[in-house]
């Protein structure tokens, strides 16, 4: 019988990018220091759309959001122009990186990864991500954990309102959301028996969304001497000393420690309001004129004179009204494709605010993905190269906003992320070249000695 003496820590910070860790703050996080130079790293390529959800199920699947059928926080629900559904763990049939090792008998600690609400049960234990509702609902496995960590370790928070601009109060709450997170962990890997385990940290992406003009010099509204200037360098020092402690709990001998991040960001150029540049086009009608603000959901369109629609977000997905799939579709089946084109030809074409030519990529789902399943948009728009914020609400006489719709936030999503690999028996120090996420999942069963599924997507990264 096969003994699976290995074990596996991932340390997920949520956003982090080759821009922060390996440039500008690697010098002031002495930990994380130690593990670049002693083993391999690199550039992570993020799944498309490289969003938190689908991101990180793709992390610990080995599989595109297409065969996930995850494209977001939200999906429509069935062809309706209003309805949706939210992302969550019941949608996810594809196996996880803790379901496959858990055949072979090996023990879990998952913490945090999106989305894991509602909980399943697993060979281990588990605290559900942001999804969750609050910490009222059933967010651990097993339930009686809820309970364990209030009373060993304190309340626990799940997440913070970033988009706000009560900032000082907003890094109270960043950091005491993060240290209950990183105390959780602690205290799970002291108690539970366990050969993977998994944690996000989603404080890193809640602080570079709500404070990324003030440290970032090539942002629009960076301003020198800010008081928040230094706020995004000090958390990461904060994260680095938290990695440490959680080092110094770690049996070296035979645990190899990865650091990964979902995705990378960078300076939000502004805000384009898809539907008000559907309508410019002639492609969406409004019956009344709505007013500022106003969700696509509340505002009286003229479905009989609308070929197309959008939802916002850190890119923007297109749905076309097709006749006989849509409730008042208009495109005929057979012209889908030649309207499809049109309308991704036509956005590409959507220039910035001061006239200039944006670097905007259209995607056809099909284009991206072997596999589609779930409710995929139509077209998936990066407007400039993901520069550029996509607005849904609707309303304005511009399609141009300085500030995002849905409150303050600084920075978009970039394709890449990080990833560090420390394997204690050996000081490798070697910069890899640029890695897919969808590599971390076999990597992981690879470095446990865990059979590989045939159908993963990925991988394995050779280091």
């Amino acid at each position: 019988m096969k003994n699976y003496d290995k074990k596996l820590m991932i340390i997920g910070l949520d956003c982090a990018a080759p821009k922060t860790l390996f440039k500008d703050f690697l010098d002031d996080c002495p930990n994380i220091k130690k593990m670049v130079a002693e083993g391999a790293y690199g550039k992570l390529r993020s799944s498309d759309p490289p969003i938190t959800i689908p991101a990180w199920m793709v992390m610990v699947t080995g599989k595109k959001p297409g065969t996930l059928g995850i494209y977001g926080f939200r999906h429509r629900k069935e062809n309706s122009y209003t309805d949706y559904w939210v992302a969550n763990s019941k949608i996810i049939i594809e196996p996880k990186i803790w379901e496959i090792i858990s055949e072979k008998g090996l023990k879990s600690i998952i913490l945090g990864i999106p989305p894991t609400y509602p909980v399943k049960p697993l060979n281990g234990c588990l605290v559900a991500g942001f999804i969750a509702p609050d910490t009222l609902s059933e967010f651990t496995y097993p339930p009686e954990l809820k309970k364990e960590i209030s009373e060993n370790v304190g309340d626990y928070i799940l997440d913070v309102k970033f988009r706000t601009n009560a900032k000082e109060q907003l890094l109270i709450d960043l950091y005491q959301m993060t240290k209950i997170h990183f105390n959780t962990v602690k205290y799970l890997i002291k108690t539970k028996e366990w050969n993977y385990c998994h944690f996000v940290i989603i404080g890193l992406d809640r602080l570079h969304h709500a404070f990324w003009k003030y440290y970032d010099k090539s942002h629009h509204k960076y301003e020198p001497g800010n008081m928040f200037e230094s706020a995004i360098k000090n958390f990461y020092k904060f994260l680095d000393k938290q990695v440490g402690e959680i080092l110094e709990l770690i049996d070296e001998k035979n645990t190899t420690i990865m650091i990964v991040s979902d995705h990378g960001a960078k300076a939000m150029k502004g805000c384009l309001c898809v539907n008000m540049a559907l309508e410019k086009l002639g492609l969406l009608k409004f019956k009344n004129n709505p007013k500022p603000r106003t969700r696509l959901e509340d505002a009286e369109i003229d479905w009989g004179k609308t070929y197309a629609w959008g939802w916002g977000g850190y890119y923007a997905r297109i749905f076309l009204n097709v006749k006989g799939r849509e409730p008042n579709g208009i495109i005929k089946p057979e012209e889908y494709e030649k309207w499809r084109e049109k309308i991704a030809n036509l956005l590409k074409n959507v220039k910035d605010d001061k006239g200039n030519s944006m670097d905007t990529k259209v995607f056809k789902p099909e284009e991206l993905y072997d596999t589609i399943r779930g409710d995929a948009p139509d077209l998936m728009v990066y407007f400039d190269d993901l520069n550029w914020r996509s607005a849904g609400t609707v309303g304005y006489d511009t399609m141009y906003l300085d500030e995002n719709d849905t409150g303050p936030d600084d920075a978009v999503h970039d394709y890449y992320g990080i990833f560090i690999i420390s394997d204690p028996k050996r000081k490798i120090s070697k910069k890899l070249p640029t890695q897919n996420i969808l590599d971390i999942a076999p990597t992981a069963l690879n470095i446990l000695g865990v059979d590989i599924p045939k159908d993963l997507e990925g991988e394995i990264i050779e280091f």
